[in-house]
């Protein structure tokens, strides 16, 4: 059997809407709202100058229906790139891009073969003695076995499954396509090009299961690298499978601690220093999206919480002092607890920190609570009450009342103190 080398890819999700960036102006504001494009424009150029001899695209190439034809030309015009190199796509569409989610069509290029939503089919690479199966979805929320149905090996082939799943339910993704790694592994095919969970891992060898992971972060959950799959054949056998990072936006979730902090002032620097560390450390020529936590047990507490505009402004400025493209903050989060015992107070501040606490364990209150709340958390939009990472929101969304009267209380506590002081 002859060598070759394909790329595999999927979850590009071209033009995902980001959220907070609609007030965002400047060049790193930018960057960011066109990753997605960028990084699939390193990829095409990645595999021309590696002279690949295919590319696989897994599913999620796009992230729903098109606003408007640009999304789909933009598609086109790399694909022709890759025509013009004679390198061969096989496309397969998976929930986001199910073939009822998106209503614009526009006729690809000849090197560019889309696996049919309606049976698993196969296509031969007859120079290269290499047979791809794969089934795109019709619709998003396929919920069977795809599997079983899928075409039996090629005699004399390197056989490549292409599916779209989450195998059976792994954490944080909809069960699409469930699946067990052994029905993969007993289909007798030698590489399983899979997508949808946005990790990368290589869940099993000879034959491989491979998940690419996404090729672009699009959000502080989706930090750290973010690359395409580079697998190398030769005489029939699996013998490299290497990341391409071709991604332009690296997100990070930046801890500070402040404890030994005794003014604001001095976490503003801490906030400086950790922003130079991580850019080199990590970014690697990449702009950095962070969300930037200060933690520790601190005197500090309450100036820190009633601070957070200044802090953010200040985390900002920090960022454009270190370059206009290098560092991105998305949010600052005060997650520090305080190191005094003002309940113990006698003052009126200190009936009120007693007054929250005992309202932490009073269930009448929490009932009247989470009742008047309930009605204004469910006309929340669905995409604000499923993915929010704000703790009081989230704490409201959860009915996790103690938590939120906590929290609550903990600000109005933070707020009254410093305008005491």
């Amino acid at each position: 059997m002859k060598s070759f080398r394909f790329i595999h890819t999927g979850d590009i999700h071209l033009d995902s809407p980001l959220k907070g960036l609609c007030r965002q102006q400047g060049a790193a504001a930018e960057r960011i709202r066109t990753a997605t494009r960028t990084a699939f424009e390193n990829l095409i150029g990645q595999a021309i100058e590696h002279e690949i001899d295919f590319v696989v695209i897994a599913g999620d190439l796009y992230d729903g229906d098109w606003r408007d034809y640009q999304t789909g030309l933009f598609f086109v015009k790399q694909m022709g790139r890759l025509a013009q190199a004679k390198i061969p796509v096989f496309l397969l569409h998976g929930n986001h891009d199910a073939e009822s989610q998106i209503t614009r069509k526009l006729t690809l290029p000849a090197n560019v073969t889309v696996f049919s939503a309606r049976k698993a089919e196969t296509f031969r690479l007859q120079h290269l003695d290499v047979a791809l199966h794969g089934h795109s979805f019709g619709r998003r929320d396929i919920t069977d076995n795809l599997v079983p149905a899928y075409p039996p090996p090629v005699a004399g082939c390197f056989n490549i499954g292409v599916l779209h799943t989450c195998l059976g339910g792994m954490s944080g993704h909809a069960n699409y396509a469930p699946c067990a790694i052994e029905d993969l592994t007993n289909k007798g095919y030698d590489y399983w090009a899979l997508a949808h969970v946005h990790q990368a891992a290589v869940l099993h060898e000879r034959p491989h299961v491979v998940f690419c992971g996404n090729l672009q972060a699009r959000h502080i959950r989706e930090s750290g690298a973010k690359s395409a799959t580079l697998v190398t054949v030769e005489d029939g056998q699996v013998a490299e499978i290497s990341p391409l990072h071709v991604d332009c936006v690296r997100w990070i979730r930046l801890l500070v601690p402040v404890e030994q902090c005794s003014a604001v002032a001095d976490a503003v620097d801490r906030v400086r220093q950790a922003l130079e560390g991580a850019i080199e450390r990590d970014a690697q020529g990449r702009l950095l999206a962070c969300r930037i936590e200060l933690t520790g047990q601190t005197g500090l507490h309450g100036e820190l919480l009633v601070s957070a505009d200044h802090l953010l402004a200040e985390a900002k400025a920090a960022a454009l002092g270190l370059g206009e493209e290098a560092a991105w903050i998305e949010r600052l989060v005060v997650a520090t607890t305080s190191s005094e015992t003002a309940t113990s107070s006698k003052d009126a501040l200190g009936d009120l920190q007693r007054i929250i606490e005992s309202a932490g364990s009073d269930a009448e209150l929490q009932a009247r609570l989470a009742s008047e709340l309930g009605d204004l958390v469910r006309k929340l939009p669905h995409d604000i009450r499923t993915d929010t990472d704000d703790a009081v929101l989230k704490a409201a969304v959860d009915g996790n009342i103690a938590n939120l009267i906590a929290h609550g209380g903990a600000y109005l506590s933070a707020r009254l103190a410093a305008e005491k002081v």
